[in-house]
């Protein structure tokens, strides 16, 4: 490969903390994260048959009040008929978010209905609405085991798309990050550990693959969430890398790690840089995976900052726990890479990792240091704060030497991104036309994306009397300073798409829908669907 063999290293993964075992489930996972939900079968049943511990259907919030969405029938006629009339007199509005148990007192063999709110729909319910839904049943489930869903045919007859959104919201709502926790959770907290999905005919062979998707892509989004929500001492730049090299192993995937000795022979001046504040060197991961019948080669690049304090521009304490996300977008590139091979993705990939910790040690790296990046670029730094887009430029420089059609990077790169944009809605920005389907890949997976631009009076405020450019600008479009300061490193002819998912990647407020407290796994699934377009039409 270019750039050199990574010099030799030893890979050790950090030690288990207290009360931690091994997932034997899936194998792309290290860590236990207390219970999961394992288990995401189909069913043909009758509801008024089926023994389990909850069945959750779906209500709709309209005008005239709430009503019962399809899939609910045999629920409500073992009830006598009654099912509205009690979740109206419990509150039950169909508000999203909205969850009301009801026990069943004996009419069904399973104890407790648990009626999810789609919100206000004038046509279909759209797949994202169920699958929050989904996502909020399972949370509010606690204690019950085995779960049965009926919210895939809240519109009739179900599509593939709908049922993978409800296995999906299903499954990542069970979340659970307890690997740090001495003692088990109680059993009226744990998760369900198992959920049926109702459906027409549990044998129609389009039902089964939407159900094995679904368990696909939660198993790369609940490993990218692990890497998220894992504690900076344990992860820190070598650890993630070992991570990373196992994730990948078992994926199938081809993986190389650079050391800080191969960073510096390959000229990796911006990850060298902002990890010399660290008495815990740099990395870059390398996975190639290349599909049968591929023909397009797509690049992808994630920042991978393990902690970031800000550097010598330190931070304020004021909530810097949280920047144990700063390396959100790498987890999310590593998991996408497992979940292309798992798929069996028809696409040649190689994704370009680096991976930091920006410290404020002896060796810091400071505001006016020039760095010397792998393409020969030289950046002025003016604020060290600003390292995701360092560390990223040799990235990038390396990731386009492959020639690659397409190049897709994504960062939780700035604060300003959270500014102009919210919690929820990442900001994109590059090529035109690759943007665009990044954009709509958000739409289909139900991550919210919005396209940004580039305006060139915005990169003006780059300009450096001493070197190429500066790190950043003045305040003013920060984060589309942001994506001009990548862009510097991308090759001409390559299209490209920038990110950034400073808001959307690690949800600081309260759960919601599938989404739980801590790393969220955006943008996997905008990834994946952005990807098999790529596959598919070039």
């Amino acid at each position: 490969m270019q750039g050199g063999s990574a010099h030799a290293c030893t890979l050790s993964p950090a030690p288990e903390p207290p009360g931690a075992s091994i997932r034997t489930t899936n194998p792309l996972h290290t860590r236990t994260i207390g219970p999961l939900v394992t288990a995401l079968t189909l069913t043909d049943a009758d509801l008024a048959d089926l023994a389990a511990d909850a069945v959750v259907i779906g209500v709709l919030n309209g005008a005239a009040g709430p009503s019962l969405a399809p899939g609910s029938e045999a629920v409500d006629a073992a009830l006598g008929g009654g099912l509205l009339a009690a979740l109206g007199a419990l509150g039950a509005t169909g508000a999203e978010d909205e969850v009301v148990k009801l026990a069943t007192l004996g009419a069904l063999k399973t104890p407790v209905v648990a009626a999810a709110g789609l919100g206000q729909h004038t046509g279909a319910v759209t797949d994202e609405a169920v699958r929050r839904a989904a996502g909020a049943a399972s949370r509010a489930l606690g204690g019950r085991a085995t779960v049965v869903s009926t919210l895939a045919l809240v519109n009739g007859e179900p599509t593939a798309d709908l049922l993978q959104a409800v296995g999906e919201g299903s499954l990542l709502g069970a979340y659970e990050f307890s690997v740090y926790k001495s003692k088990a959770a109680p059993a009226h907290r744990r998760p369900p550990s198992a959920v049926r999905l109702a459906v027409p005919s549990a044998k129609d062979r389009g039902a089964k693959t939407a159900a094995k998707r679904a368990s696909a892509v939660v198993d790369a989004v609940t490993l990218c969430r692990d890497l998220i929500n894992t504690a900076p001492n344990d992860l820190y730049p070598a650890s993630f890398a070992a991570r990373a090299d196992r994730a990948g192993a078992a994926a199938g995937l081809t993986v190389e790690v650079l050391d800080e000795k191969a960073l510096k022979k390959g000229g990796y001046g911006g990850i060298l840089g902002v990890g010399m504040g660290s008495s815990r060197p740099p990395r870059l991961v390398r996975m190639s995976y290349k599909g049968r019948g591929a023909k397009t080669r797509l690049a992808l690049v994630g920042k991978g900052i393990t902690f970031d304090t800000g550097g010598i521009s330190i931070k304020p304490a004021a909530s810097m726990e949280n920047m144990k996300s700063d390396m959100s977008g790498a987890a999310a590139i590593v998991s996408t890479m497992t979940l292309i091979a798992a798929l069996k993705l028809p696409i040649e990939v190689v994704a370009t990792v680096p991976m930091a910790e920006n410290m404020p040690g002896g060796a810091a790296y400071r505001p006016a240091d020039v760095l010397k990046f792998r393409n020969g670029t030289m950046a002025e730094i003016l604020n060290t704060d600003a390292e995701g887009r360092v560390v990223l430029a040799d990235a990038i420089a390396r990731a386009c030497e492959d020639s690659p059609a397409y190049l897709v990077e994504t960062s939780t790169l700035t604060g300003a991104q959270v500014v102009a944009l919210g919690l929820r809605t990442a900001g994109v920005m590059g090529s035109d036309d690759l943007r665009e389907r990044v954009l709509a890949a958000g739409r289909r997976s139900g991550e919210g994306m919005w396209g940004m631009p580039l305006p060139p009076e915005v990169r003006t405020g780059l300009d450096s009397t001493v070197a190429d450019f500066a790190n950043v600008g003045d305040r003013s479009g920060g984060m589309l300073a942001g994506g001009h300061f990548l862009s510097e490193f991308v090759t001409d002819g390559i299209q490209w798409a920038h990110i950034d998912i400073a808001g959307p990647a690690y949800n600081t407020g309260s759960p919601w829908g599938y989404t739980h407290k801590g790393g969220t796994g955006v943008p996997v699934r905008t990834l994946l669907e952005l990807i098999e377009d790529i596959a598919e039409n070039g």
